[in-house]
């Protein structure tokens, strides 16, 4: 992100209402890699090209946010491996991580990785640092550590239908697991904030949160979280597109101030569940709109969800969830003129805080 773009969001999360309205997208494997012409295989392989395609998307649409950008990344694979997991890498569909945890009794065989030589972790820094001048060249910074979320690895690691049965049968052992896997995590940011001092931002993307009840999430969810996001820093983002009505309430007292939901979900009840705290960046459909649909489609749905909003402030507008495959240049743009058009057309609404 570029220096204007950080203290604009800073400034948005603040609850100041800025001109234009503010658009941004999470970027990565599923979309940036096929977009930019090249084979997913070659964006995790070749550093070159992984910059390329990134730089490539900055250029094209420099109004637009771009979160985390120069996202580092091996797809979900990225955390799991530290564990021992194997995966398997098509040359041109996502990655598969294949469970390594085969019953309950293999969690007391885990020890905790070390961030700086196990997994895929050494080579998503690495290949940070030996780009970070060109990224500045740029004019951007690296300014967000990002890690998948607990519930998200225990679920690579053991199978999620696995990992919620076990919560009710063996919440001893699930604990375990998810202390074992925190405190990873917390290596993993401390040693990406220690190596970017740029860092103010933290990013955690965790879709299994939204599977469990409010007892388990209280139990399995918030407290390892909580760790997580206790760390020093200006943004706290956290990414989660399956059902949010239980977690949402919590993300104040988490310290989160920003999140990406899926795209079922009223922003205008997201916020008032959050009492306003957290900005929220979305949220219209994004593949049968933002993907699929044609230029009618996604005007009449941005149309739509300004004029539902109560307010424009403490938003990013978004689609619900990362981009998806598919998505074209004339979408994207589209997609930020139906945004900005339809504001100056009719005004904003009272602004809030």
């Amino acid at each position: 992100m570029t220096e204007k773009q950080w203290n604009d969001l800073e400034k948005i999360i603040k609850g100041e209402l800025l001109s234009p309205l503010p658009v941004g997208f999470i970027i990565d494997c599923p979309w940036l890699p096929n977009w930019y012409g090249i084979d997913i295989l070659d964006y995790f392989t070749n550093d070159e090209l992984w910059f390329k395609a990134n730089a490539k998307a900055i250029e094209t649409f420099p109004e637009i946010m771009f979160l985390p950008g120069f996202w580092s990344e091996f797809g979900m694979c990225s955390e799991p491996t530290a564990f021992g997991a194997r995966c398997s890498f098509p040359k041109n569909k996502f990655p598969h991580v294949y469970k390594s945890i085969n019953s309950i009794e293999d969690i007391n065989l885990l020890a905790k990785p070390n961030a700086e030589t196990d997994g895929f972790a050494p080579f998503l820094l690495n290949r940070l640092a030996l780009y970070q001048s060109k990224v500045q060249d740029l004019g951007h910074e690296i300014k967000f550590s990002v890690t998948r979320g607990p519930l998200n690895i225990a679920s690579y690691l053991m199978g999620t239908t696995e990992l919620l049965t076990n919560m009710m049968l063996y919440p001893e052992e699930i604990h375990k697991l998810l202390n074992i896997i925190t405190e990873y995590l917390i290596d993993w940011h401390e040693l990406q904030r220690s190596t970017f001092s740029t860092i103010d931002g933290i990013f955690i993307l965790d879709d299994i949160i939204g599977f469990v009840g409010e007892q388990e999430f209280t139990d399995f969810v918030f407290p390892y979280l909580k760790r997580i996001y206790s760390c020093d820093v200006s943004i706290k983002f956290l990414h989660n597109d399956s059902e949010c009505g239980v977690s949402m309430k919590y993300l104040p007292e988490l310290g989160i101030n920003l999140f990406n939901m899926g795209y079922d979900t009223s922003l205008n009840e997201l916020k008032n569940q959050s009492n306003d705290f957290v900005t929220m960046m979305g949220n219209i459909p994004p593949r049968d709109v933002l993907a699929n649909g044609s230029k009618d489609d996604i005007v009449k749905t941005c149309n739509k969800l300004l004029q539902n909003l109560e307010s424009y402030s403490k938003v990013v507008f978004s689609c619900g969830g990362g981009m998806p495959p598919n998505v074209s240049t004339e979408n994207i743009k589209v997609f930020y003129s139906a945004i900005n058009s339809f504001a100056n057309r009719v005004g904003s609404p009272a602004s809030g805080n």
